[in-house]
């Protein structure tokens, strides 16, 4: 049977002094993890059920023929599937889920069966952009609407499936909303979108789990990846001005806080983003996220905290590609997260892979929530899925902080995943090699991976609204078509500008 975990039940999560997250982008669970277990009956080797895939899964194409999962192969720059960027937004998740992109009626069941006709749909409008405008979108030479359906092998991502072999993966780990990165992303932060459900809006003004850390005094960081936090930085309105607890820097600055030992009680990492950066956001270098795990968990393995630490592996949607397990109804309504196009934020998003690691996890825990119980009367009393504000309890239980809305105040904790009250010393990656794509794929005649994308995008627009005197450029004009380096560049000059000018200011 499953390890199960009622929701106050805190195993050794004393024990815990240091949370590090990572959150990776849009990733289903079955295209990343579907496959780990396969081999085994989908039971791990302690006797655990894993809700994974059995190779019969299917969606029908356009002619109408079942298509099956399959395994992606690793003589056709696997790296880069599906090959273009599926749709991720809410309408796309309605129609991947429900067949149609209208918001489905309540207690509508999810067939899961609209993956390949979304990404047949989303081809179709790309090729056409690129058309109009050479380069809009990248595209594998080769990708059809059923390169969908090809799903990672254990053998093909050795270190996120080995982390999750060698200690703890969810199976019923579900995004916060069914929908883009930036909403996901601020549940995670948050508890809240404040009822957003699309990327458009970047700014959110909501207490978050930073806030909580600071007012009682514990420390935290923020880190991007080359540089700092941008995105995650600007974004959040309400994170303290001159936090006495908190700091930003970037992943170097993460290794050496892992080395020397000053790890903040609360670390939270974003990869770096674009086509040469290791988000995995398709259709970018899932290799080189690969690295950045193993970098990751080398840097805690090795630290003298590392006992003390417990390493929260996630991604922040399904980014369009195809998951089998519907997402459960019985989320909780933040009170600042108003309906929206008919959705009312009480439905879970897609299935993403979670991995939980610690030397007080034993190797192969497969970690969710119990079965639905039932009371004297017959009513099912299911327990809330795990979710990114599970997170958010987690942390919250330890430290013993207030919630921030009432999806965490419901969310399950992942302290029960620690069940060993002597650290363990081996290493589940001793021996992997960790993979790396020798070459870009050839792509379509219309393509390149010069534009930046969305979330570079993003960070420039948010970077526009900082105060810098004599900035290079007045204000950003993005059109979608910004090159990634002249971009990145924008947004770098203009934050560190503002701080700087901010700490001169300070200290004159």
């Amino acid at each position: 049977m499953s390890f199960n975990t009622g929701s106050r039940d805190s195993g050794l999560l004393d024990q815990i002094d240091h949370f590090v997250v990572i959150m990776l982008e849009n990733r289903s669970f079955d295209h990343m993890l579907g496959f780990l277990y396969t081999d085994q009956n989908n039971i791990s080797p302690l006797g655990h059920a894993f809700e994974g895939l059995t190779g019969e899964e299917s969606n029908l194409n356009s002619r109408g023929e079942a298509v099956t999962v399959f395994k992606i192969p690793d003589d056709k720059h696997p790296y880069f599937w599906p090959g273009s960027d599926p749709g991720e937004g809410y309408n796309n998740t309605n129609s991947q889920l429900f067949g149609n992109y209208r918001t489905p009626a309540k207690g509508t069941k999810a067939g899961n069966s609209g993956f390949i006709s979304d990404f047949a749909y989303t081809l179709n409008w790309q090729r056409q952009d690129n058309e109009k405008k050479p380069g809009s979108w990248p595209i594998v030479e080769g990708t059809t609407e059923e390169s969908i359906m090809g799903m990672y092998t254990p053998q093909l991502l050795p270190v996120l499936s080995g982390l999750a072999k060698g200690y703890a993966v969810c199976d019923h780990w579900f995004c916060s909303v069914p929908t883009e990165t930036l909403p996901n992303r601020a549940f995670v932060q948050m508890a809240t979108s404040l009822g957003r459900l699309n990327d458009h809006d970047k700014r959110y003004n909501a207490p978050s789990i930073y806030n909580l850390l600071e007012q009682a005094q514990l420390s935290w960081s923020i880190y991007g990846y080359e540089d700092e936090p941008i995105l995650t930085r600007q974004s959040l309105q309400a994170l303290p001005e001159k936090p006495e607890y908190g700091s930003f820097g970037n992943f170097a600055a993460f290794k050496r806080a892992a080395t020397d030992g000053t790890l903040a009680h609360y670390s939270f990492l974003a990869p770096e983003w674009g086509s040469k950066g290791n988000s995995q956001h398709p259709n970018y270098d899932v290799a080189k996220g690969e690295q950045y795990l193993y970098e990751i968990y080398q840097a805690l393995q090795s630290s003298p905290h590392w006992q003390k630490t417990l390493l929260i592996i996630t991604y922040d949607e399904h980014g369009g590609n195809f998951d089998h397990v519907p997402p459960p109804e019985n989320a909780k309504q933040p009170h600042d997260c108003p309906d929206n196009m008919g959705f009312n934020f009480q439905r879970f998003g897609v299935r993403v892979p979670t991995v939980l690691v610690s030397p007080l996890i034993e190797a192969g825990t497969v970690l969710r929530i119990p079965e639905p119980d039932t009371d004297l009367y017959g009513n099912s009393q299911a327990p809330t899925a795990f979710d990114h504000t599970s997170i958010l309890a987690t942390v919250e239980k330890r430290f013993k902080l207030s919630p921030l809305t009432t999806r965490d105040a419901a969310a399950p904790d992942i302290g029960p995943v620690l069940t060993l009250t002597t650290a363990r010393r081996d290493d589940p990656l001793k021996n992997v090699v960790v993979p790396k794509s020798e070459a870009l794929p050839v792509l379509e005649g219309n393509s390149d991976w010069s534009k930046a994308d969305h979330l570079q995008q993003a960070e420039a627009s948010l970077a526009s609204q900082l105060p810098v005197e004599g900035d290079y450029h007045s204000h950003y004009q993005g059109k979608g078509q910004d090159d990634e380096s002249e971009v990145k560049r924008y947004s770098r000059y203009r934050y560190h500008h503002y701080y700087y000018g901010q700490y001169k200011k300070e200290n004159s």
